[in-house]
């Protein structure tokens, strides 16, 4: 498998990693904050040159600001050392990218450096110790060689160490930097969620404006054609057959043009949408929806929909005597319940519809949740956001 990044690397096999180009990039990745730490530094100084060191740390705290997008472009830059395939150059949201740069400028500069300087250098000098010191003693050359083959040990797990500090670096850097995935994901599914009603408000028309008025024309033509036919005769018989069957079809027609999408929802909002299919149950509803304004469409639908499905299923399992339906706009939130004085015991997992309501109103960006002991009551409460 092809390695990306640096913490991919230290996946590898040691002799594998050890003789890549991975340690030499990380290592090369962080000794380039030598860049933001010279900028730092300078700035630091002419600001020491006309004041004391409080005004000179004043000074680049200041500087850090109108630098830090200079200094986010660098780390977006230099990021390629440690990610073969760093995030696009657009989508990263501008306070993120400041906040890097700023941190960047005022942090991690002298973090990289130390921890180079630290995890590298030990070692080297080790390496190095029989020209550093004298070996003129008696035994110092043989400990000086020893100390050696100490730091050469060392050096496998430097690289580890520089590797794993800069590719943990990376990933941060990465993490501000790549567009922020999250908030694209939520309009994409709101703009779904609008694809999708639009689209069912498309059949609902279709349906209203074509097929019904279909049925309503063959039940009339159907009428007329009885009127002609002698009472009480066959054809007079097959053709009242054949017009009670257009008449249950267009009331079929009906009723599921009302699922696809009520009219009264679309016409008085939500509360009548509610008090109409209350109104339909089986089950006594008492219905207290106080609703001060419309809500956005989508919100209306998943409530609806909620709603409708939650009273269906307390008409076909929970054995209730009577349900209540009450909602209320807390601010900017959509707050519902539904509850019943049935058995209880509902369980998503077993197919009673639940966890589809849940993902309708995770659309919209609500929540919805279940209580149902076994005894009851049962309470389904859901809370949608009316501003997302």
């Amino acid at each position: 498998m092809r390695t990306s990044t640096a913490l991919e690397a230290l996946a590898r096999r040691p002799a594998s990693f050890l003789r890549s180009s991975w340690p030499w990039r990380a290592l090369a990745y962080l000794l380039a904050s030598a860049v933001p730490g010279g900028v730092v530094i300078a700035v630091g100084l002419a600001a020491s040159l006309l004041g004391s060191v409080p005004t000179a740390a004043v000074a680049v705290a200041v500087a850090a600001v109108p630098l830090a997008p200079l200094a986010a472009r660098y780390e977006r830059w230099r990021l390629r050392l440690v990610d073969l395939a760093p995030p696009a150059g657009a989508g990263a949201a501008p306070r993120r990218a400041a906040v890097l740069g700023a941190v960047s400028l005022l942090a991690l500069w002298w973090i990289d450096l130390a921890v180079a300087c630290l995890v590298v250098a030990g070692p080297a000098v080790l390496v190095l110790s029989p020209v550093l010191q004298p070996t003129d003693e008696d035994g110092a050359l043989a400990a000086a060689l020893a100390v050696s083959a100490a730091g050469l040990l060392l050096l496998p797990v430097a690289a580890y160490v520089v590797t794993a500090w800069a590719g943990a670096r990376g990933a941060a850097v990465r993490a501000l930097l790549a567009p922020d995935e999250l908030a694209e994901v939520l309009r994409s599914r709101a703009r779904l969620v609008d694809a999708y009603e639009m689209e069912r408000r498309r059949i609902e028309r279709d349906l209203h404006d074509g097929a019904q008025q279909r049925l309503v024309a063959l039940s009339m033509r159907l009428g007329l054609a009885l009127l002609d036919l002698p009472p009480g005769s066959p054809a007079a018989g097959q053709v009242a057959l054949a017009q009670e069957e257009a008449q249950a079809a267009l009331a079929e027609l009906r009723e599921l043009i009302r699922g696809v999408h009520p009219q009264v929802l679309t016409d008085r909002g939500l509360a009548a949408a509610v008090r109409d299919v209350a109104g339909r149950s089986p089950v006594p509803v008492d219905v207290d929806v106080r609703l001060p304004r419309r809500l956005p469409g989508a919100v209306e639908t998943a409530a609806y929909y909620v709603v409708a499905e939650a009273l269906a299923n307390v008409a076909k399992h929970s054995r209730a005597e009577r349900a209540r339906v009450r909602g209320r706009l807390a601010g900017d939130v959509l707050a519902l319940e539904v509850r019943d004085d049935g058995a209880g015991g509902a369980d998503p997992a077993r197919g009673s519809g639940v966890a589809g309501l849940a993902d309708r109103v995770a659309a919209v960006g609500g929540r919805l949740s279940l209580s149902s002991p076994p005894g009851g009551p049962t309470t389904m409460s859901v809370e949608i956001p009316c501003a997302w």
